[in-house]
């Protein structure tokens, strides 16, 4: 690990002044980073991914770890820890999905220490860009690896030219939920729709995964109440039983109609794309259909019919398809 400065602020000014002290023309790898559970930031520091001359120390700063709920929705803090979400009560009544994402994540010591903020802002865990030695695209190379390599967990929907997964079981349910973030940075606060927060490499900046400058910090998740969000589930499978990213998963959450039928519905898969992905025409086949059988694995079909596979992934396909009948399956309670 490269040697770095600590820094301990205790307002968020404070914070986004230590973080946008670096030249405008530091390598991105190198810039400032704040920190708060330090689970995904540490390991990338670790391997060399990340080589920040400075850390910035955000548990210091008041008011960033605070859950509250009201008949508008629900407020996280982006220092709100995976526990404290998950096991929140009213966020186990009334964003079943929610918790259920977070209880997904690892395993509970790390889930004790890592945050709400920190699992949106997750850094691929692809093997080539985790390798120090290998100088991929998405640390700056010419070539994505993966691309013709080892891609048994890579995507599989809107890949290219980097073929990364976006790693976060949070962001698919949060997405399904129409949540927001908001963040604070040099140029004042702002609120992003989560759907405006990810980036693809082929439309963004392909060294990052989202929207947020060197010197924005993300402060809160604001998730509307919705119909849709008492019925919401989140299902991810994965190769170990625990401390484990998806193979694939699959938020979502229903709205149905006296009659039993769908009056909407949301569906976000992860695990298959560089960003958490809505697949809004399995969302609009859904509507007005009463759940049996056939529609559900019309659905999943739907969802998927976008899908490239590389060579030795192919699985994804059939295997979120099975996710998505079951998703919709248990959130509307069939």
């Amino acid at each position: 690990m490269k040697s770095f400065e600590w820094t301990n602020p205790v307002t968020l000014n404070e914070a986004v002044k230590l973080l946008g002290a670096a030249s405008p023309s530091t390598d991105i790898d190198e810039a400032p980073r704040p920190i708060a559970g330090g689970q995904d930031l540490l390991t990338t520091m670790k391997d060399y991914t990340s080589r920040p001359a400075r850390i910035v120390n955000l548990k210091n700063i008041p008011g960033l770890n605070k859950i509250s709920l009201n008949a508008r929705g629900l407020t996280i803090g982006a220092l709100v820890t995976l526990t404290e979400l998950e096991e929140h009560e009213g966020v186990r009544k009334s964003f079943p999905g929610l918790a259920e994402a977070a209880h997904s994540i690892a395993t509970p010591q790390i889930r004790n220490l890592g945050t709400v903020g920190g699992n949106l802002c997750q850094r691929p865990r692809c093997w080539y860009f985790r390798l120090e030695e290998v100088i991929c695209l998405k640390k700056g190379g010419s070539e994505c690896y993966a691309a013709s390599g080892e891609n048994k967990y890579n995507a599989i929907i809107a890949g290219g030219p980097s073929y990364i997964v976006h790693p976060s079981d949070l962001a698919p349910m949060l997405l399904a939920l129409s949540a927001r973030v908001t963040s604070v940075g040099a140029t004042g606060r702002r609120v992003i729709p989560l759907d405006k927060f990810f980036t693809l490499p082929a439309e963004g900046n392909i060294r990052r995964e989202n929207v947020l400058r060197n010197n924005e910090i993300i402060t809160e998740i604001f998730v509307p109440a919705s119909p849709l969000a008492t019925r919401s589930t989140y299902l991810k499978f994965k190769e170990r039983e625990s401390l484990d990213f998806a193979l694939a998963s699959v938020a979502a959450a229903v709205q149905l109609a006296p009659n039993k039928t769908v009056r909407a519905a949301r569906i976000v898969l992860g695990g298959v794309a560089p960003i958490p992905w809505r697949v809004p025409d399995a969302e609009k086949y859904l509507v007005g259909k009463a759940l049996n059988a056939e529609v559900l694995a019309e659905a999943g079909k739907i969802a998927l019919a976008g899908a490239k596979p590389l060579e030795k992934n192919a699985y994804k396909v059939p295997l979120t398809q099975t996710l998505v009948r079951r998703a919709v399956a248990k959130a509307a309670g069939v």
